[in-house]
């Protein structure tokens, strides 16, 4: 990177030249227009100055390396966590017509040294992949940093062609064909005993006239399995690069025609070419997806670049390969306290599994205050708990009696056999709740706008600043479904098919009502949950165990919340089938739009299944139950269930508690734990464990499972969820944060683990955010901003005791509110209630969670002026609480921009020296034009 001031003020002529060099991309169609120019060129470069005579081009410096390609050098640079925003030049995409003529007028400039370009050159070697010496070593004993250790470890070599020796070291045999020359891009898996011999012949003639190279080779675990090993050839490399408009260094030397392509952009030029060759006659007979769901191929993925194990350690070896280095430097738990080498992911498995582990590693970060803060809320509830004067009163409470909670089993008990649930409750709900809950609203607005500056620096650095995602090809189904309906495309100008309007609002209409049943749904379970706990707390009050029977309103929350785990985690395996359904019934044109819509049903099903009974809880629960003598019955015949003499907190603490701990601890052991299994099952199948070792790479690929269905959707519906929890009803669970932060830690690795050893290489892929899921975790924070409030107002006790401390209390007028404030207020809580009025065989008075006045007064059992105070409080406090926090939240999101200033600059600064270059470029065009007519103009113009 340029410094400072030369990097952002004006430069003369001379110098903008040099830095266009350097740090200029434009497509690849604009720079390989002729593959056999480029060869005859791999020692010499051409200038893209235009007003630089040669006096000036020898006062240049060398030029900087260009960030089109990413090296393991940098695999520390992008930290998972909060490290600093590292700025690498941009490059920026030159126009057709400006690039054409740069092009025209570059040829007729005079040629520089070829040493400019030899440390420009370097970016396209693989020279840093155990080449001759060690490249990679294992940290010191003093713990050396990865960076530092990449930094000083890693050998340039010279750009230099590399030999046939140094071939055979980077890379195993089984990733090229039987020649040992080409390069295995792409694997195709098919059975000798399908049936569609003709289609698959079809295929691969026309594979091998589009320019691609085929070689078959049958499995050797399996005689019916066979092989088609896919590579392309240079020139074909080059007329899709054109075609696909990949961006390159605006000056670079060829090298090494064999590694001047990452691995990741040939797969994605294979995948190109197979989506769009035919197998039949026929518009809609294309492409490689087709032929794999109607049973032509059983499968197709790019191959791993060797395995991700090595007999020798790489600190005396270096890394094998990039899997290797994967493994050993992100995929190892020993690594779970250090940054993710996010240039290295971004380079094995593509820009959009970069980004979801960048955003992963954000998150996980930003987890750490606000898993700090929580913990510290969670200690002050426990150094409090016992001078907590509202804990003191119950404990103290040794003749108050509280009325029987159920109709049969039930007796009087005292008050001070709450003692250990006030301590509980005390533990979530004190003074600093409030604190807690506003400082999480604040949190997660930082967390996005912070994550969208994070993202543009990313984007800029992986040269995706001005990416623009190309023009999706229509999916196969929505094609066979309206091929008899077409119309032109307005932007591509081909006619493609289309699907009318009426049809796409009346199959739009069919799903939305879809989703309302399915939600529906899921409020009849937690119905059915509601129904289970009013019979269950009969039965758990008359159990015959001492335990039980003491502690049976706990006993029956427990049980409740488990049997509705099990119902939430057997629903979400029949919403996935649900929304899969109703997103194929309703035909989205593109595979984004497909994405998007199941995206979306996915979050809205899960997210109402996992919350559902939570907000029943915070919000229902002992609202409706009525009072003693006059009880409100489900059917006339179970009694509503009430709140404990505590509260009703610690009831959903203990809800979020056990659904959030036993979700997480659930989808680790799926995630890694389905694969593990099958893995091991695969190879256990193959009896010799010799045999294993001789098989290929392709075939070990074949073996692994493939990468989920729906992509990385499941991964980022998981996160999201938990992004719910951690602030939607944070307030009423303040180690929420801590917990999410400690299953990240280790999600980041199982995931890791999981891509590189039990999954087939995915198709690397292009992204510049993370799609839908940014809406949906603004939605979230809005959300959790209001839930918060009511969890305060409605479901604690923070609102009545304030109440009391202020206007009813000792310290009545005197503003302030203290322990000693609080002196009176359990009684002050608690209704009386006269027993004789429940027939003959009973006297005396009980007590119970209410504002009512008492049987002797004029008026009995109506609700107090206490009871009026207290409900206009928590609905000014709602209404306070709100808009408070959102216009803290709006004023954050406006004082921090989108964009890094330095790096808004910076880009800017490249706008304007592409302008400058392209002006000069055609006024100098111009004038050597005019000059040859004889014509003498004006220096300043034509």
């Amino acid at each position: 990177m340029l410094a400072g001031k030369a990097e952002l003020g004006l430069l003369s002529p001379e110098d903008f030249q040099q830095e266009l060099t350097s740090h200029q991309c434009v497509s690849f169609a604009e720079l390989l227009v002729d593959c056999s120019q480029l060869e005859s060129q791999l020692s010499t470069s051409v200038s893209t100055g235009m007003n630089m005579n040669k006096n000036e081009i020898k006062k240049e410096q060398p030029l900087k390396p260009s960030r089109s390609q990413t090296h393991p050098q940098n695999l520390s640079k992008h930290s998972s966590f909060n490290s600093p925003n590292q700025i690498q030049p941009q490059p920026f995409s030159a126009g057709p017509s400006a690039s054409h003529k740069i092009a025209e007028h570059g040829r007729k400039m005079d040629k520089v040294e070829s040493n400019l370009y030899k440390l420009s050159s370097s970016a396209f070697s693989d020279s840093y992949l155990d080449v001759g010496k060690d490249s990679y070593v294992e940290d010191s004993e003093h713990g050396t940093d990865e960076a530092q250790l990449i930094k000083a470890k890693v050998t340039i070599r010279k750009p230099e062609a590399m030999t046939k020796k140094e071939m055979k070291v980077t890379a195993t045999p089984s990733l090229f064909f039987k020649d040992g020359k080409k390069r295995i891009d792409y694997i195709l898996v098919y059975k000798k005993s399908s049936l569609q011999v003709e289609k698959r012949s079809t295929f691969e003639r026309n594979l091998r006239e589009e320019g691609l190279m085929l070689e078959r080779e049958q499995s050797i675990t399996n005689s019916d399995i066979m092989f088609v090993k896919i590579h392309c050839p240079w020139d074909t490399l080059c007329k899709y690069a054109e075609r696909m408009n990949i961006r390159m260094p605006f000056s670079f030397t060829i090298t090494n025609k064999d590694t001047f392509f990452n691995n990741s952009t040939r797969s994605r030029i294979v995948h190109h070419v197979l989506q769009r060759t035919k197998y039949e006659d026929g518009k809609t007979k294309m492409g490689i997806n087709k032929l794999l769901n109607n049973g032509t191929y059983e499968a197709s993925f790019p191959p791993h670049e060797g395995s991700y194990q090595s007999r020798h350690p790489i600190k005396t070896h270096g890394a094998k390969n990039h899997r290797h280095l994967l493994y050993k430097r992100w995929a190892c738990w020993g690594m779970w306290y250090k940054y993710q080498p996010l240039d290295l992911i971004r380079r094995y498995f593509g820009e959009k599994i970069g980004l979801y582990f960048a955003w992963l590693g954000w998150y996980t970060g930003m987890l750490i205050p606000a898993a700090f803060v929580g913990l510290f809320v969670f200690l002050y509830g426990v150094f409090t708990m016992h001078s907590s004067q509202v804990s003191k009163e119950i404990c103290q409470s040794t003749e108050i009696l509280m009325c029987p909670m159920c109709e049969r089993s039930c007796m009087l008990q005292k008050l001070n056999e709450s003692c250990i649930y006030a301590k509980v409750t005390h533990l979530f709900d004190n003074g600093g709740t409030v604190f807690f809950a506003i400082f999480m609203a604040i949190w997660a607005t930082v967390f996005l706008e912070f994550w969208k500056r994070r993202r543009a620096v990313l984007t800029y650095d992986w040269d995706l600043i001005d990416w623009e995602e190309e023009e999706e090809n229509v999916r196969p189904q929505f094609e066979r479904k309206y091929a008899q309906v077409e119309r032109v495309n307005p932007i591509t100008g081909k006619p493609e098919p289309y699907q009318p309007f009426m049809d796409k609002l009346l199959r739009l209409m069919i799903s939305i009502l879809g989703i309302f049943l399915m939600i529906s749904l899921v409020l009849t379970t937690v119905f059915a949950v509601v129904v289970y706990r009013l019979v269950a707390m009969e039965h758990f009050a008359s159990f015959k165990w001492y335990f039980v029977k003491k502690y049976w309103q706990f006993a029956t929350s427990g049980t409740g919340v488990c049997i509705n785990f099990v119902i939430i985690m057997f629903l979400n395996v029949v919403y996935e089938k649900v929304a899969f359904f109703l997103t194929n019934l309703e035909q989205p044109r593109t595979e984004l739009e497909w994405e998007n819509s199941y995206a979306l049903k996915m979050f809205l099903f899960q997210f109402v299944n996992l919350n559902s009974s939570i907000f029943y809880i915070a919000f229902f629960l002992g609202r409706f139950s009525g009072r003693p003598g006059k009880y409100n019955k489900l059917f006339d015949r179970w009694r509503l269930e009430e709140c404990h003499p505590s509260g009703c907190l610690i009831d959903l603490c203990l809800q979020m508690s056990v659904i959030m701990v036993l979700k997480q601890t659930w989808n680790n052991f799926m995630e890694l734990g389905y694969p593990l299994f099958h893995n091991w099952w695969t190879q256990h199948k193959i009896k010799r464990n010799e045999q294993v070792l001789k098989l290929p790479q392709w075939e070990k690929d074949w073996n692994l499972q493939p990468m989920n269905l729906h992509g990385l959707i499941d991964e980022y519906l998981e996160m999201v969820l938990q992004f719910g929890f951690v602030t939607i009803f944070v307030a009423a669970f303040p180690l929420a944060p801590l917990l999410a932060l400690m299953n990240n830690i280790i999600e980041i690795r199982l995931d890791a683990y999981k891509f590189v050893t039990q999954w087939r290489r995915p198709l690397p892929a292009r992204a510049t955010n993370i799609g839908i899921w940014y809406g949906i975790l603004e939605g979230i924070g809005v959300l959790a901003v209001i839930t918060n409030a009511f969890v305060i107002a409605i479901t604690s006790d923070y609102i009545p005791r304030f109440v009391y401390a202020f206007r009813y209390g000792p310290c009545k007028g005197q503003g302030y509110s203290q322990e000693r404030c609080l002196k009176g207020y359990v009684n002050s809580s608690l209704s009386v209630f006269d027993l004789s009025e429940l027939g003959p065989g009973h006297s005396g008075y009980c007590r119970y969670r209410d504002y009512r006045a008492p049987p002797w007064s004029s008026h009995p059992y109506e609700l107090t002026l206490q009871f009026w105070h207290v409900l206009a409080a928590r609905l000014a406090f709602i209404i306070v609480f709100e808009h408070l926090v959102f216009g803290i939240k709006s004023f954050i999101a406006y004082l921090i921009p989108d964009m890094p200033k330095d790096l808004s600059d910076r880009v800017r600064r490249e706008k304007y020296l592409v302008q400058e270059m392209m002006y000069d470029a055609e006024l100098e065009h111009l004038q050597k034009q005019r000059k040859c007519h004889g014509k003498h103009y004006h220096q300043e113009w034509p």
